[in-house]
């Protein structure tokens, strides 16, 4: 199994910036996709940003240009740079990663407990 634990969230005024972290632990053989997502309207989760093992990024145009996602392959973290943010960024966020255990023949997806962040107008 594979454990995702996130740290980071908390109440900032509109404009300010958050970094959210997320480490994942346990059997893992490799991670390709890890990422961020939110609630949405409509959804049960939308995404916020996500990023392959190569480095390649994908961002929800509506954080573009201000959030920025990065990795840490050798410690399997994950973080999420915000910035400029606004009181429509208020939500839970999730961590994601999906992954191939030593025992396991295919890759799934696991979910952390998601990250409380408000903003504040």
């Amino acid at each position: 199994q594979v454990q995702l634990v996130e740290s980071g969230g908390g109440l900032v005024q509109a404009g300010g910036s958050l970094r959210l972290s997320c480490a994942a632990s346990g059997s893992i053989a490799s991670i390709n996709h890890m990422g961020w997502y939110r609630p949405a309207p409509g959804k049960q989760r939308e995404l916020v940003a996500s990023i392959t093992s190569g480095g390649s990024t994908n961002y929800a145009d509506s954080v573009k240009g201000r959030f920025t996602i990065s990795r840490d392959n050798a410690k399997n973290t994950v973080l999420l740079q915000m910035n400029s943010l606004k009181p429509e960024d208020t939500a839970v966020y999730y961590c994601n990663a999906r992954a191939l255990t030593v025992a396991a023949q295919w890759s799934r997806n696991y979910w952390g407990q998601g990250t409380q962040v408000t903003v504040s107008s």
